[in-house]
């Protein structure tokens, strides 16, 4: 099939680490996802990751040709931590970064690919043999500037570079409700809310997503959401499509989107 011009945007949540060795609706959307771009699209050059897990002071990007898999996550099962994801990195796309965010974006290669990058990538791309370069999601800065990061990065695109982001719509730690495999009230009104305006293009809504009734519940600190802003910013207004629009544990939305 011949290879479109420009690469879709994805954002997926990615919840409990435990998704990695899971096998379910959740991971065969996240696959599915994966398997569309390869088909559509072929395989990318490499993907920049905006990971809910590199939150930072500054906005930071890697260089390292072989960045280390970082298990930052505490008392789960053996077997998670032998989950192998060996990306290699890729200068051209660190270097592309830095040309399109300038003085905005400086490199470090203090983390790697955390959990939040290579639990959804082992569904999505499992060969591995996609280079992945992350970008820290900078907790400092307006909201209204994460998405203005993402339109800087839109031109990757067509330069055959896919951008992913991982975080929750809605993630709620202290509310988690362990034996609910549904979404409590105020989580699935305030996903019903997000997904509703990112398909309908209403980008003003999704910034502007703290004014919610229920925004200090679903989004008690901004990390997992703002990888959403990135992406968003990135699409410039391409059409949405949903997957995985699914709430568990109480207070977790896993919902994902794909613009292109």
């Amino acid at each position: 099939m011949m290879e479109k011009k420009k690469y879709p945007v994805i954002f997926s949540g990615h919840g409990s680490p435990m998704i990695a060795l899971e096998h379910n609706s959740i991971t065969e959307g996240m696959a599915r996802a994966g398997q569309d771009v390869l088909e559509q699209y072929g395989r990318p050059r490499a993907i920049l990751m905006v990971s809910a897990h590199w939150y930072t002071h500054g906005t930071f990007v890697q260089s390292s040709p072989e960045p280390r898999q970082v298990y930052d996550m505490y008392g789960f099962p053996k077997e998670l931590y032998e989950v192998k994801y060996p990306a290699r990195g890729d200068i051209a796309l660190t270097q592309a970064v830095q040309a399109a965010l300038g003085e905005k974006v400086r490199v470090n290669d203090d983390w790697g690919i955390d959990h939040g990058a290579w639990t959804v990538l082992v569904h999505m791309f499992p060969q591995a043999d996609i280079p992945v370069v992350q970008l820290s999601v900078d907790g400092d800065i307006p909201y209204a500037e994460e998405y203005e990061i993402g339109r800087k990065l839109a031109a990757l695109r067509a330069e055959g570079y896919l951008i992913v982001g991982s975080g929750n719509v809605v993630h709620n730690l202290r509310a988690v409700e362990w034996e609910n495999k549904g979404g409590s009230p105020a989580t699935l009104r305030f996903n019903d809310y997000i997904a509703d305006a990112v398909l309908k293009g209403d980008t003003d809504k999704v910034i502007g997503f703290s004014s919610h009734p229920d925004a200090a519940y679903a989004v008690p600190t901004p990390d997992h959401f703002l990888p959403l802003l990135v992406c968003l910013g990135a699409a410039e207004g391409d059409k949405a499509t949903v997957f995985n629009k699914v709430c568990n544990l109480g207070s977790m939305a896993m919902t994902g989107f794909v613009w292109e």
